[in-house]
């Protein structure tokens, strides 16, 4: 079955206060979705966001970002009311410091006034999600009490998980860590309202997960024996990227690299608890930086920058044969995007997962040979194609920058002379939609015509990223009816005829 969806992060929805979160808009925008007769819509990952704001490096692997509970819930509720909400304003940037500084504010009130403890589903849910949720509530409530800073910093007692430190600060911070059970009950309920709502709407949601977790993170306080970490707990090495054409000292990630042998040992079940975990959440999983489950680039810790690492061998099948075993068969997509060896080609075909395509590394001038991987004619049918993705410039900005003779390139393989960069991105749109990729996904962004002022994340930088949103009247009626012809012409919707 050939289907299409749109890329669109949660905060990038438009309305909320400050940020894109789980309230009307939401729900439109999946009405949108159906009025355009898409089947996927593709979010990045839900985690609790850190410093710097990226989705990709979070405080828990299991736990939701609190910025997406909608407000206006809670004062349906009755646990705010509506003059206590800042005012609703249609920005098209997100300010995630006056977000720190006044979202935890309002939720805390919420949590104050809603007897949480006596409602007997909120107490289902803390057993139910005990096995993360109770270390994650104590390291959040541990960041507050020693000010944000990172656990490395804690006093030994606590840092090393001694028994008598945790109970000590359990009952000492008992209030604040309800608190933070309190978010993450709200966030599920309010997710799985607006999943179900999508389900029933012929909509499945595709969810992101990076394979790494950040160095301040529950994950890496509670479990530290899963991670490469000497006795001071500190990382022996960290993950990255070697030197390449793009990047002559490479990429240094710094996160912490796992220790696939205790894995190994436990039949890998934090990674089996985890991907279960995803599943809640979403309908297909795209796992990021998939090749380094065939091999990781490993960096010595200290480092400062990644060319004095190497490669080292990962688990390969074996993590997914045991993810098969005791989940059953999951769609999951394999992002296998860079420079690829025969052996990590050879696990993503193992799997039996579709990897990814990206029309705009199709036409890179350094590559003359015919045979790139990235041009539609080379694609198999168990592949997504995008024409762009979070980490890429927008098809508008990349006609902009890209060489002249690599734009000359693409309007060639358009058979166009076009001069107009509107009428050759929608020629663009076309091409990733009529290739034989079982499926399409277009970022919203290129739907709507928007430059880099628009553009998600760019890669190996601080500072402006993840912060786009859209506006209300951006999506309006004639732009769902372009796309839903444009689906339909390519064949990629069962229930629409092509006018």
């Amino acid at each position: 079955m050939r289907t299409s969806g749109i890329l669109l992060p949660i905060f990038s929805l438009p309305g909320g206060y400050g940020i894109g979160c789980f309230d009307c808009e939401a729900y439109k925008f999946i009405d949108r979705l159906k009025q355009a007769h898409q089947h996927y819509w593709q979010i990045l990952p839900l985690g609790p966001t850190s410093y710097g704001d990226s989705p990709y490096q979070s405080f828990s692997t299991f736990a939701g970002n609190p910025y997406f509970i909608s407000l206006d819930e809670l004062v349906e509720k009755g646990w705010l009311s509506a003059d206590e909400l800042p005012p609703k304003e249609e920005n098209t940037t997100i300010d995630y410091a006056a977000l720190y500084n006044t979202r935890f504010a309002l939720l805390k009130k919420a949590f104050q006034r809603s007897n949480i403890t006596a409602d007997g589903e909120f107490q289902q849910f803390i057993q139910e999600k005990a096995y993360w949720l109770n270390d994650y509530a104590l390291f959040m409530a541990l960041k507050d009490f020693f000010s944000g800073n990172a656990w490395q910093q804690w006093p030994e007692d606590i840092r090393l998980r001694w028994q008598n430190a945790i109970d000590y600060y359990t009952d000492k911070l008992q209030e604040n860590i309800q608190f933070y059970k309190f978010l993450q009950f709200i966030f599920l309920k309010q997710w799985k309202r607006l999943k179900a709502y999508a389900n029933a709407q012929g909509i499945d949601i595709i969810g992101d997960i990076p394979i790494y977790v950040a160095y301040d993170s529950a994950d890496t306080w509670a479990n530290p024996y899963l991670f490469q970490f000497n006795e001071k707990l500190e990382p022996m090495a960290v993950a990255g990227c070697p030197p390449d054409g793009f990047s002559a000292d490479g990429q240094l990630w710094g996160n912490p690299l796992y220790n696939w042998p205790v894995h190994e040992q436990q039949n890998f079940s934090w990674w089996i608890s985890r991907i279960a975990s995803c599943f809640e959440l979403y309908d297909v999983v795209r796992i990021d930086h998939f090749r380094g489950f065939d091999e990781y680039y490993s960096i010595p810790y200290g480092n400062t920058t990644a060319r004095g690492g190497h490669w080292e061998k990962g688990p390969g099948m074996k993590l997914f044969h045991q993810i098969k075993a005791s989940l059953g068969d999951k769609k999951i997509i394999a992002e296998d995007l860079g420079y690829l060896t025969d052996s990590v080609r050879q696990l993503v075909k193992d799997t039996g997962y579709p990897g990814m395509k990206v029309l705009e590394f199709a036409f890179d001038s350094r590559d003359s040979s015919g045979a790139n991987n990235y041009l539609p004619h080379n694609y198999d049918r168990n592949c997504i194609v995008y024409t762009g993705t979070h980490d890429n410039e927008t098809m508008l900005g990349w006609f902009k920058s890209i060489l002249l003779e690599e734009k000359d390139a693409l309007r060639r393989y358009l058979c166009t002379d076009t001069q107009d960069d509107l009428k050759l991105l929608d020629k663009s749109i076309c091409l990733a939609m009529q290739s034989v990729a079982d499926t399409c996904i277009i970022p919203m962004q290129d739907w709507l015509g928007l430059d880099n002022c628009a553009r998600i994340n760019k890669p190996s930088t601080l500072g402006g990223n993840w912060c786009w949103k859209m506006t209300t009247n951006q999506q309006n009626d004639a732009l769902m009816a372009k796309i839903a012809r444009i689906t339909a012409i390519y064949g990629r919707t069962s229930d629409f005829a092509a006018e």
